[in-house]
């Protein structure tokens, strides 16, 4: 493409891409004052050291990860037809994998789509751009999807710590239509309320689709603990296996309101209770309350960077170690982490001492991860960001 902007990698600043790898730090880059001038998000031809092209990618130079890789071919038309390509893959895939037009449409480098991830509520869609790239690629991404699935509301959000990395501002705006209000949710036999104007991320949590259902299989004729609940995702579909009871504690009054008008919507509401509150105070303060046959601690990320690592992971393990003191004798604990800083053993070693904190003893039963929505790209493996644990205590 003549006139698309070239970007050359300093000599072995290509070794990581030509292994697999889809980002490009800043410090491959030869970063020319014609490169700082570039605009975030512009779509550049990368050129090895000798002007060699590499790929097609887009470029913001002002975070570490300056530039991410959207095709091997350098000559590639980054245009609508080229993204309802990938839309299509992704489209595909998700209805073999979940049937229901309610999932994670495509996730980011996995799905080919850089930076950006797409939650599909039936007729509305929801864009989440945490870089520059698939901003400014809205427009085609809009025509992409109007011609694929031809929804009648898109929405597109720019908020979350990534953004404040590209240095870029939040922003919310519908691409198409109007979004009024809550939207339906469908998962296995539940329905759900997401709001994605006002709700966490997109409205809704997906990747822990399939770890609901395996909480729900220990649920029936047992009381529930379901702590962050948010939309009452555990709580409901544990009281639909035919949980005795279930409460949702959350801090949040809006999320508690509408986890209780999908109870309505469920016919559980005799058996769903809520309250609001901080879960540590909740915890803190509940050390003589009756204990609970299953309790699922999914709590947000603690570990939002790599300094706050071992603030994080004390997090964990007190977390562990609360939540824990609530289980009844043979009964279960589902306890997860959302942070990418977290890795999987450590997250595990945190858990294993707040038991031993706690005094209690039990197995792993299950360790799982996020559905299969939400792909892993195979050179980004510290994107695999979700991991849970759920265990049997004595």
């Amino acid at each position: 493409m003549t006139d698309r902007a070239t970007l050359r990698l300093k000599s072995g600043g290509d070794r990581r891409l030509l292994t697999g790898h889809p980002w490009i730090y800043s410090n491959e880059i030869e970063m020319t004052q014609e490169a700082k001038a570039l605009p975030p998000g512009g779509v550049v031809t990368l050129l090895r050291t000798d002007g060699k092209p590499l790929g097609t990618a887009v470029f913001n130079p002002k975070p570490l990860i300056s530039a991410r890789l959207l095709s091997r071919d350098p000559q590639a038309k980054i245009d609508a037809a080229f993204l309802r390509k990938r839309l299509q893959r992704a489209l595909d895939l998700r209805q073999r994998l979940i049937g229901v037009p309610h999932y994670r449409l495509a996730h980011a480098e996995a799905d080919g789509l850089p930076g950006a991830v797409i939650d599909r509520y039936d007729d509305t869609i929801v864009i989440q751009a945490a870089g520059a790239g698939m901003e400014r690629l809205a427009e085609p991404l809009l025509e992409a999807l109007d011609g694929l699935i031809a929804p009648k509301a898109i929405l597109m959000r720019g908020d979350g710590p990534a953004r404040e990395m590209e240095g870029l501002p939040a922003y919310s705006r519908m691409l198409k239509g109007e979004i009024d209000g809550p939207v339906p949710v469908i998962e296995y036999q539940a329905q759900f309320l997401a709001d994605p104007r006002e709700g966490q991320k997109t409205g809704w949590f997906f990747d822990q689709r399939d770890n609901r259902a395996l909480v729900a299989r220990f649920a029936k004729d047992r009381r529930v603990l379901d702590l962050y609940s948010y939309m009452g995702g555990f709580a409901i579909q544990s009281a639909l296996a035919g949980a005795s009871a279930v409460l949702a504690v959350d801090r949040s009054d809006l999320a508690l309101r509408t986890a209780t008008a999908a109870a309505e919507k469920n016919g559980v509401a005799p058996r769903f209770a809520t309250e609001k509150a901080e879960v540590f105070d909740f915890l803190e303060a509940s050390t003589n309350e009756p204990r609970y046959d299953v309790v699922v601690a999914d709590p947000p990320a603690f570990v939002k960077s790599k300094k706050d690592f071992n603030q994080g992971a004390r997090a964990y393990r007190k977390l562990a170690r609360l939540s824990a003191a609530r289980v009844a004798p043979g009964g279960i604990l589902f306890i997860a982490s959302c942070s990418h800083n977290m890795p999987v053993d450590e997250f595990g070693a945190q858990v294993a001492r707040g038991l031993n904190d706690a005094g209690r003893q039990g197995r792993v039963l299950f360790q799982s991860f996020a559905a299969p929505d939400h792909p892993v790209h195979p050179s980004l493996p510290e994107s695999a960001y979700l991991k849970a644990l759920t265990l049997q205590l004595d």
